[in-house]
This record gives C-alpha cells, structure tokens and sequence, in this order.
C-alpha cells in the first residue's frame, strides 16, 4: 500500500499484539509505507498465518481476520487468495500477500476518488449509499450513518475498526483503506465504465465477451443506450470497412496454390465484375444482424450471470468467460442463417440475386433448410478460442496499466483503450481463424461446381493435405487490415451517438 500518515493498527514489543491507535505506546504504521513497512507487514502476516507454514490459506485467513475483529465470507476469502496466488498452490506467502494488498489498495483508492465529488478528501453519508448503490446494494441513509460511525469491535488485542474514527458523521481515505483491508474489490464501478471494450470497439466479428455494466447505468437505462451507440458505430464500421470483408471472403473460398489471390488483384477482380458497387456485397445483412445478435447476447448473458454468478453484481474472469461463451453461442445460434446469406451474398455474381430475401429462397428451394446451419459446428467452436484470447489479453492489458498508472482515474484514455482493444482483438482473430476459414468454406461449398461437400474434419484434412497449414489462414492480411479502421471508426462514432443519446461516463 502506498504510504499514508495513520493507521488503525500499531505494533507494541510482542509482534503478535496489535492494539487501536488509540492504545499506549503505540507507532504509527503505514501498511506498505514508513521506516518499519517490513516488519509491520511480516507481523500481520504472522497474525493471519494461524498454522505457522509461511503460506496463509483461506482457513488460516478466516481464523486470523476473526481475531483481527474481522469478519468475511467464505466466498470472499477463497477471491482473496485466488487473487493473489502467482503460483497456484492454494495460499499466500509473504511476497505474494504484500503484492495483493498494493494491488488491493490501488483499486481502493480508485474508488474513493470517484466518490470524492467535493474534492475535499472526505466522503459523507450520502456518498456512501451512491457507492454501495453502484455496487448493488442499496441502504437507508441511517444505515449509512451507522457505517460511518463504527462497524464492529473486535478482540481485546485486535485493532477497533472504524468507518469514522472522529465522529464527523465522515471518512477519509486512511479510514477508507482501514476498513476495506483485505476485503475483494476487483469490480469497481470506476473501472466498469471506463474500460468498455465489446460494446464499443467493432472489428466486424460478434464473438467477443459482453461487456459489464454497473447497477447504476441499469437502474438509469443507460445500457441500453450503450448497446444502441455500439450497435449504430458497428454498422458504421462494417460498412466503412465491407470491400477488406468482401475480399477475405473470397481469399477464404477461392485463393489456393494454383490460384493465387492477391490483394490489389482481387479488388481489380470485384470492380472488374460488378464495378465499385459491388465492393459492399453482403454489408446489407452483415449491417441488419448487428440489432438482433446484440440484444439475444446481452439478454442471455445476464440470465447465465444470474445462474452461475450467485449474488455478485459482476463475474470474475473464468465466469464472465463461460457466461459470454455461452450466450455467445445462444446468439449465434438464433441468427446464423444471416451469417449463412452473408458468405453466399459476397461470393455471388452480378445479377445473381435481387436481394438478401431472393438470395434467401434460392438456397431453401434448391438445398433446404439445413443449408442455412452449413459450418455452425466450427462457428460454435471458434467462440472458445477468440473470446477466452481476447478476455484474457485485454483483461491482462487493463491490469498492467491500472496497477502502473491508475492514480486519481480509471480512465486509460483514447489511445490506451484502443492499443487495448486492437491488440486483445487480433490475438483472438489469429486464433480461431482456421475455425472461422473451414466455416466459410462449409458455407460457401454449394456454390462451387463439381466440388466435394465435405464436413468439418474432412475439409480440414482436405485444406492441410493440398494447401499446407498456411491454408487455414487464406484472407488473413485484408483480415488483419481492417483491424485498426475497424476499431477506430467505431470508437468515434460510438463517442459521437453516445452524446446523442445522452450517455453519462459518470
């Protein structure tokens, strides 16, 4: 923890004896900071490592709060320790249980910061029902009066804690820290509105993780104001960005060893056969999904949190990974059929179809229904490996720079949150393309003459057999292309609606 002027616990001769600061010859003690930081910090560590093994394990942590005074549950103590547990063993040692606790105190003062409206270094009554709000819990101000004024006293020995250890009816930072020591905060409301990440960037792929939004904005309905803004900057950038697309699709079908397609030549073949028009074949419903897919995902993904997130407001990463998956894998579902009249729309000729709903009937009238599920066991199986790489990088990227320069403000800024954003997105495009080439090409299959309708491993086989592995990875230079405009338009536009519709930040 960064160095503080007080604190409520001190040390007296015996190690093990903690008392108030209000107790007799007592020391000041900063938790991470001030002449004595490593002793004090070994002392509470000693405190809490009940069973003397130099590691702190969640029983170890629930004995030795409980002597503190301090009371956690279960579910608390178990985050505590997977948070901070470089080495998966199961329990903290002393470097790791230093590491957590700045780590921990970071995010505490995000917080406190976001709530300190007056600037003044103290928090009141009425701030603290806001935050508590915004984490999901609601309470009278009474209540809010009785947090301020003391929470709970512990053992003879143990430090006194206090919200409001001067009875101003207000707290401030030292008192803040004091009572959140050791208490999981990895979900603050703070970090929740300025790192939005699938909502906003729009790469033209709807595979990524929903993002979170705070008990405040759904209260508010500002949700549903973000998904309009995303939703508006995606068809923005997907049409901005349809000719990279439209080419992609045709690397992906056509381009082999024998025929090699190139990126100037393939856009010289598009304005060749159609003129420049054609370059945006397919955007139409490529656009029109974006609505539908959206709102089934966030629907879903709220349902999945309130099934396996207990009573948590938001999910961890591994939880948040099977919740977008599987709602993920709901939406794809309800709209692949669009996915399907993408790829033949693209690959089509010149007068082929009329539109997206003659294109439509040509498919069910000459290969029936089934046509329109052809490649939705590879689509179903790339939502794993592009959204588990790109949570994970971009969840990696956000705690770097939070744990080296979040300060006064979660908010990493534009050029932050787009290298973020460019980055995650890429890694989990690189890994699940294989999966989505085979599934354009099981889409598209019908529309080759004479060739063979082969499954999912048959046409892996087949791809790796003629081409090599580099013939999973057809189309991906326009693919990676289109990244950078991709996430860049969307970004202003979505900035731009989200002033429209009258979104707040804050």
């Amino acid at each position: 923890l960064v160095p503080e002027t007080k604190c409520r616990f001190t040390v007296q001769p015996l190690a093990a004896d903690w008392t108030s600061d209000h107790g007799h010859a007592a020391h000041p003690c900063d938790i991470c900071g001030g002449p004595e930081q490593e002793h004090r910090l070994k002392v509470l560590f000693q405190v809490l490592d009940v069973n003397g093994d130099g590691g702190i394990c969640v029983n170890d942590l629930t004995i030795g709060l409980k002597k503190l005074g301090v009371h956690r549950t279960e579910h608390e103590l178990m985050k505590i320790v997977k948070a901070g547990d470089k080495d998966l063993d199961g329990q903290l040692d002393f470097e790791e249980f230093v590491h957590y606790l700045r780590d921990h105190e970071k995010k505490l003062r995000l917080v406190f910061k976001s709530l300190d409206k007056k600037n003044d270094g103290r928090i009141d009554s009425q701030e603290i029902m806001q935050s508590l709000r915004d984490l999901g819990v609601n309470i009278t101000e009474e209540q809010a009066e009785k947090i301020l004024k003391r929470i709970r006293r512990g053992h003879i020995w143990a430090p006194i804690l206090y919200m409001d250890k001067n009875g101003t009816m207000t707290i401030d930072w030292n008192e803040w820290r004091d009572y959140h020591l050791l208490h999981p905060a990895d979900n603050i409301p703070e970090i929740i509105l300025y790192w939005k990440h699938s909502t906003i960037l729009d790469v033209g792929e709807s595979l990524m993780v929903p993002d979170e939004f705070t008990a405040e904005e759904k209260k508010t309905g500002m949700w549903w104001r973000h998904l309009v803004a995303g939703g508006g900057a995606g068809a923005v950038s997907r049409t901005c960005t349809a000719p990279l697309d439209r080419l992609k699709v045709l690397m992906q079908v056509h381009a082999s060893k024998s025929n090699s397609m190139r990126i100037a030549g393939g856009f010289v073949q598009m304005i060749r056969e159609g003129g420049v028009r054609s370059l945006w074949r397919g955007n139409g419903i490529n656009v029109i999904k974006i609505a539908p897919e959206s709102a089934i995902k966030f629907m879903a993904y709220e349902q999945i949190k309130r099934v396996i997130g207990s009573n948590q407001e938001t999910l961890g990463i591994t939880e948040r990974l099977v919740a977008g998956s599987l709602a993920g894998a709901i939406a794809q579902s309800s709209i692949y059929p669009m996915e399907v009249l993408k790829t033949r729309l693209a690959l089509g000729k010149t007068g082929q179809y009329s539109g997206i709903l003659d294109c439509a009937r040509h498919i069910f009238q000459k290969e029936g229904v089934a046509a329109f599920y052809k490649g939705y066991i590879p689509n179903m199986l790339g939502i794993i490996p592009y959204a588990g790489i790109d949570l994970a990088v971009y969840e990696t990227l956000k705690n770097s720079w939070l744990q080296r320069f979040a300060t006064d403000s979660a908010d990493p800024g534009v050029f932050v949150l787009l290298a973020c954003g460019t980055t995650s997105s890429t890694c989990g495009q690189l890994a699940s393309y294989p999966l989505a080439l085979i599934r354009t090409r099981m889409q598209a299959q019908a529309t080759l003459e004479g060739g063979p309708q082969m499954n999912m491993t048959s046409l892996f086989r087949h791809i790796i057999r003629t081409e090599g592995a580099m013939g999973l990875y057809r189309g991906l230079a326009p693919n990676f292309m289109k990244v950078i405009p991709s996430v860049s338009i969307s970004y202003v536009v979505y900035e731009y609606l989200k002033i429209t519709l009258g979104v707040q930040s804050k």
